[in-house]
């Protein structure tokens, strides 16, 4: 359980990296910029809402399809 009472799945810089399909780097990059929140880890390591991940995904996929039309 965490500390809000919420059980929220978190994903590694890979696993965001392959969602999207581009470099984990890329998705360091976009947490340094403010584009995606990242939580860090006792050890350090970057981990991603995957609520969050998903809801950018999701606006992702509305431009590209907008940018079709």
């Amino acid at each position: 359980m965490s500390i809000h009472g919420e059980s929220e799945v978190l994903l590694t810089p890979a696993e965001v990296a392959s969602l999207f399909r581009v470099d984990p780097k890329t998705v360091t990059r976009w947490a340094k910029a403010g584009k995606l929140s990242s939580i860090r880890t006792l050890g350090g390591h970057r981990r991603y809402k995957e609520s969050e991940v998903r809801a950018l995904l999701g606006a992702a996929a509305e431009s590209a399809d907008d940018a079709e039309k």
